[in-house]
């Protein structure tokens, strides 16, 4: 089986130049919700280049986020040196499920876009054990693609069903474990780590335009089988896709609208 945090070696600067930020609303709708405006620590896991991390830098007195790929460390921590609130982030090598911190010392863990690469049994243990009684778990991802035109977006179904497909018929999928993101509640819940749990959805607009489309779209499982050539890019119809987002898009920035599920557990 593949290293999950392998597929990330060589994407950092791609993934941080076309992935989204979360919605500043997210940060006060969780402060809001431990009746704590200004947390000691936050601790955000599998934090990648930092997009869900250097947010909290103004709002939080800490936060450190843990991440076990080298190269988005790296571009997390090279992201910060001229960053306002350097002194507030900090970047640790670990994983999910042992993050190495002490037992009860975080108001708020988050995971971003992640959760589903992370065995959940393990994973949720330690966010219980980190976060102080009454502190706050927060797993959210964004819908993807973004809303935007839905010409396009039909292309895209086509080619990602094509890849799926792929990835069944070569046995490729066992490779990479994930875990639905459908299911993160239920399993949030059944945990019986947290006295209360709920979904909940925010949105979110950024601007974008069809170069920057098709290289988000590459930062993803796509890009891991393709550079392995156990998928090409012709096989799943990618420069149909690359026309039509030049075709729907063009070159110049339009309005993205990003949906985000935020799954709450208080502890």
């Amino acid at each position: 089986m593949t290293e999950t945090s392998e597929i990330w070696t060589g994407e950092a600067i791609s993934y941080d130049r076309t992935r989204p930020t979360p919605p500043p609303a997210l940060l006060d709708l969780l402060t809001q919700l431990i009746h704590t405006p200004y947390p000691a620590l936050v601790v955000d896991l599998g934090s990648g280049t930092g997009l869900s991390t250097t947010i909290w830098g103004g709002r939080a007195q800490r936060v450190i986020g843990i991440e076990p790929n080298d190269d988005m460390r790296t571009q997390a921590i090279r992201k910060i040196e001229h960053h306002p609130y350097t002194a507030h982030i900090e970047y640790r090598e670990g994983v999910a499920h042992r993050t190495g911190l002490p037992d009860g010392c975080a108001d708020i863990v988050t995971c971003a876009q992640s959760l589903h690469w992370m065995e959940p049994t393990s994973t949720l243990a330690e966010v219980a054990r980190i976060l102080r009684p009454g502190g706050l778990f927060a797993a959210y991802d964004y819908d993807w693609p973004p809303t935007l035109n839905w010409e396009l977006e039909r292309v895209y179904q086509e080619v990602d069903e094509r890849f799926d497909a792929l990835l069944e018929e070569r046995g490729l999928a066992q490779n990479l474990q994930r875990w639905s993101k459908d299911t993160h509640l239920d399993r949030m819940h059944d945990s019986t780590h947290f006295r209360f749990t709920r979904e909940l959805f925010l949105h979110h607009i950024e601007q974008g335009d069809a170069a920057r489309f098709i290289e988000m779209v590459l930062t993803n499982a796509y890009s891991h089988q393709l550079k392995l050539k156990t998928i090409t890019k012709q096989e799943i119809g990618f420069d149909r896709l690359t026309h039509a987002a030049f075709q729907y898009i063009g070159s110049e920035p339009i309005p993205w609208y990003f949906s985000y599920r935020i799954r709450i557990g208080m502890k």
